[in-house]
């Protein structure tokens, strides 16, 4: 496939009459969430409200984000490539700003992640974390002393957002706050309050669990006791064969990699320590990650219910999706409460690498890396007033930048050409309706990735991918867990491709590649 990086407004103008007028959207983002940690796509966590969703619509298997909370974020709400975008998002055109003028409510709960409050960009309503992560039970103020609550991200606050009400340090007030609720609670608010009005909406859901710090409520983790003790490499391999039989993975194309070797442990062991904890705390951990991804179902269960009393799920697009893959990262704070159990207030705790790498089975890598499990999200799209149930598996190739075009396609909004400042980037990807129909998505170019020292092409079956100065070539179509390294094979093809990847670079940043990546916008 050539390159010819063109604005996608033909591709998602017109579409099939029969589709239903003006469908509410509720688009649901969750943080760090791993590519297997779905009932639907093989985990032993309990999602059976996602899995209901799954079953009456549609499983997308090769959907990429960014690698990375920011850059994804900014991809979904604009359509643009993240490069093309500034942190107040400038230079392009939100979900909300296209959204309002074509009649619908805008409407967004969770974290923000840019330097804007979404009432300033088309969102009618906001309520949430315009940081990038926090303590889920108190995001605010942090009393000193034993039990009491460990800080957000790097020690700091996260800012909040009432509507244009912002709160440098929002402490809650209930004393049962925990974030993933909170944000359903006013979801529900606002669909109780307009319910009625005849208006259709978007309604954006952005979760910050399952992100750092594992903290969870009791109930939900005592669900998961003992769920675990097996360890990292006995639940990777059950999840796989249950992806076998679920007909997610082929073993033929798809062969679980060898789990690497935890560098955290392995710097320990280099310095004469002792690199692994107990068992029983290892397992603490993954039980707690497992609780905040229920909880996350239970929520979404509370969406549905409401839509199906207010007579909308028949009409309502549903998309779910993951910023990028699990987080093999742990916490840059270093005076959580050492003494606080694991997925209380006062802790302050990540999962690790071993388990990331769970996770993200059957893939490689993680967060922050352009391999499949740093950049491959879950999709499950619902709406059951143009999508007919499929048990299959939907494989076609799509990337967030997609979600722009389809929200347009499907609401009848127009995108805007240009701002009073300057032009606005227009949408680089297409939209997923012809997929939702089950016919073929036409894609004019490559998907591109770029974040911190990974980058990586997608064209048909071809990926090539770095998290170094040097490309690594894959067939997707027979190596879907990248194991075999074709690029000496086929010189040609990776210059081709590393041409294509310049160029793009270059239409995104107006800057020639030099060989440096570039220091990000946007850090935890």
């Amino acid at each position: 496939m050539g390159l010819t990086l063109t604005g996608s407004a033909a591709l998602y103008a017109a579409e099939p009459a029969t589709t239903p007028a003006k469908p509410n959207i509720l688009i649901i983002l969750v943080d760090d969430m791993g590519y297997s940690d779905l009932g639907c796509f093989g985990s032993e966590i309990k999602t059976p409200n996602l899995d209901r969703l799954a079953a009456g619509g549609m499983k997308f298997t090769q959907v990429y984000n960014t690698a990375k909370c920011y850059p994804t974020r900014a991809s979904l709400l604009t359509g643009a490539y993240y490069q093309r975008t500034d942190l107040d998002f400038s230079k392009t055109a939100t979900l909300g700003e296209v959204l309002q003028p074509a009649g619908y409510h805008t409407w967004w709960a969770g974290k923000n992640h840019a330097h804007f409050n979404p009432v300033t960009r088309g969102f009618e309503h906001y309520y949430g974390m315009i940081g990038g992560a926090e303590n889920h039970f108190n995001p605010g103020d942090q009393p000193a002393g034993p039990g009491q609550p460990a800080p957000a991200s790097k020690g700091k606050g996260a800012t909040w957002a009432d509507d244009a009400v912002e709160m440098k340090r929002f402490t809650p007030k209930d004393p049962k706050f925990y974030d993933t609720d909170a944000f359903t609670d006013r979801g529900l608010q606002w669909l109780d309050k307009y319910g009625k009005d005849g208006k259709p909406f978007l309604l954006y859901m952005a979760y910050t669990a399952p992100h750092w710090p594992l903290q969870a409520w009791p109930e939900d983790i005592a669900k998961y006791k003992g769920v675990y003790d097996g360890g990292y490499d006995a639940v990777r391999e059950a999840r796989y064969k249950r992806q076998i039989e679920l007909g997610l993975v082929d073993p033929k194309t798809s062969p679980l990699p060898p789990r690497e070797e935890d560098v955290k442990a392995k710097k320990k062991k280099a310095k004469g320590e002792n690199g692994a904890e107990d068992p029983r705390t290892v397992a603490t951990r993954m039980e707690i990650y497992a609780a905040m991804v229920d909880r996350i179902d239970q929520n979404i269960g509370r969406l549905i219910k409401k839509l199906e009393e207010q007579g909308k799920l028949d009409n309502t697009l549903i998309m779910f999706l993951s910023d990028n893959g699990a987080c093999a990262e742990g916490p840059k704070v270093d005076n959580a409460d050492p003494h606080a159990p694991m997925g209380s207030v006062a802790s302050f705790v990540s999962y690790g690498q071993n388990w990331a790498t769970v996770s993200n089975t059957p893939l490689r890598k993680w967060k922050t890396d352009s391999f499949e499990g740093g950049i491959n999200t879950p999709l499950v799209v619902h709406w059951p007033a143009a999508i007919k149930p499929q048990a299959g598996w939907n494989r076609e190739p799509a990337h967030l930048i997609d979600i722009m075009p389809t929200v347009l396609a499907v609401s009848g909004a127009k995108f805007p050409g240009e701002s009073k400042q300057e032009n606005i980037a227009q949408p680089d990807g297409v939209s997923l309706l012809p997929a939702f129909k089950g016919l073929p998505v036409r894609r004019p170019n490559p998907l591109f990735f770029q974040f911190a020292k990974g980058a990586a092409v997608r064209d048909g079956q071809w990926k090539l991918v770095r998290n170094t100065q040097t490309w690594e070539l894959y067939n997707m179509a027979a190596d879907r867990t990248e194991m075999r390294d074709l690029a000496a094979q086929k010189p040609e093809l990776v210059q081709k491709m590393d041409s294509e990847w310049k160029a793009w670079w270059k239409d995104t940043t107006g800057n020639e590649w030099t060989g440096t990546p570039p220091k990000e916008k946007a850090e935890e």
